[in-house]
């Protein structure tokens, strides 16, 4: 069942509906666990349930349905597992009651009376079970063969999860994290390098932001608040009890607090509270087939991407005195041996750090740009305002989370 997870799911027709995430089981007392359905993502970032019973194939690469789905967001009920966020990795006893073993994947096999049942485990063993159980060997055991499988404080790692979500986008495995239950999220997301839960981060709600930081230790918290974009960073902190925050200021490299420490002095609605110190700078003097290579950088989001700052020395913020921008476009239609000072465009209006939110929101509309720079009273450069920043603000609180349509009560139909 672990290799059903991102398969494409089609209706009748060959359209495509959605992507399975994962495969609900239903534990019964005298009988094999029963899997009942699948956890299906449609577009709008929504996950619903389809009955195995609406499933009429399940081969390499898809999954057909009958093209009948309720649209209902699923909602796990307290009798049901699921096997990719709840069983795998989920550490088990086998049947000498010694050895132990981690699970790699189920198996579900298809009754006479067309209902799916879960029958075998692909586990590794832990070691101390004799030659023939090594550590790091794998076997397959029916399900009567292990105890623990269901049972309600499990161990279990996260090392495959991670490991599955180092190909996915952040957002994806955002989406991922935010529909698990509190410690599993905090177990995935400590498994993940800190560059990936830093990208993660940044595309959590602010609780589910809060309570993964505060269960990580304070060097590992630090690590991944550095990996983060520092405005990002700062809108975290901001949300921290003063004395987490300033433990986690401490741990920090100073290079990296201060640009934290800059940016926490601002209002968080302001434009200087809504920058990131880390546009991309460069010299007048630069050529734009280097600007280029600066702007094709993979941590680069693409607003902060579409503009290059032109300032003179230092290039680090605050700069010195600033010149202009050059636009991505109008970099690709001159020479690449031309310097950009050559193309600046110096008539771009300016926002100070003290410019409310609805003073950036409307300059950015007014002129069409994806990004602005924010000048001290010296005109020096102290960081670039993306949209996605101001749309992150703009928009409520809970906008992750919101359906494409309504929905009210659970589910199964």
């Amino acid at each position: 069942m672990a290799r059903l997870a991102g398969t494409a799911v089609f209706d009748p027709i060959g359209d495509q509906v959605g992507r399975v995430r994962d495969v609900v089981l239903l534990e019964r007392l005298k009988a094999a666990p029963a899997a009942v359905g699948l956890v299906v993502e449609v577009p709008g970032k929504r996950r619903i349930f389809l009955p195995l019973t609406r499933v009429t194939s399940i081969d390499a690469g898809q999954v057909i349905s009958t093209g009948l789905l309720n649209m209902r967001r699923f909602e796990q009920r307290a009798t049901e597992t699921l096997v990719v966020g709840q069983l795998l990795e989920r550490t088990v006893t086998l049947a000498d009651g010694v050895s132990q073993a981690t699970v790699e994947d189920v198996a579900i096999e298809v009754q006479r009376g067309g209902d799916w049942v879960a029958t075998k485990l692909s586990v590794r063993h832990k070691g101390g079970g004799g030659l023939l159980r090594r550590r790091g060997t794998t076997q397959t055991v029916g399900l009567d063969e292990v105890a623990g499988l269901f049972q309600h404080a499990p161990t279990q790692g996260a090392e495959l999860l991670a490991e599955r979500y180092e190909e996915m986008k952040p957002a994806d495995v955002a989406d991922e994290l935010h529909e698990m239950e509190s410690r599993r999220r905090i177990q995935v997301a400590a498994a993940l390098s800190d560059e990936q839960l830093a990208d993660v981060l940044e595309e959590l709600p602010e609780d589910d932001q809060v309570a993964i930081l505060a269960g990580l230790a304070i060097d590992r918290a630090a690590d991944v608040l550095e990996e983060m974009q520092p405005d990002d960073a700062t809108d975290l902190l901001r949300e921290l009890p003063d004395e987490r925050k300033n433990e986690l200021l401490a741990a920090m490299e100073p290079d990296e607090a201060a640009d934290v420490l800059r940016l926490l002095a601002y209002e968080d609605r302001s434009a200087g509270g809504l920058m990131t110190t880390e546009p991309v700078i460069l010299g007048p003097e630069t050529s734009i087939a280097a600007a280029l290579a600066h702007v094709r950088r993979e941590d680069l989001n693409p607003a902060l991407a579409s503009t290059v700052f032109v300032v003179r020395p230092p290039l680090e913020t605050p700069t010195g005195r600033f010149i202009g921008v050059v636009h991505l476009q109008r970099m690709l239609r001159h020479p690449p041996h031309e310097s950009i000072g050559q193309i600046v465009d110096t008539d771009i209006e300016a926002l100070r750090p003290d410019s409310p939110l609805t003073t950036v929101a409307r300059e950015l509309a007014t002129y069409n740009l994806l990004v602005l720079p924010v000048l001290d009273g010296e005109r020096r450069l102290l960081g670039a305002v993306s949209v996605d920043d101001v749309l992150d603000h703009l928009l409520p609180e809970d906008w992750r989370e919101a359906d494409d349509e309504a929905s009210d009560g659970t589910r199964h139909g």
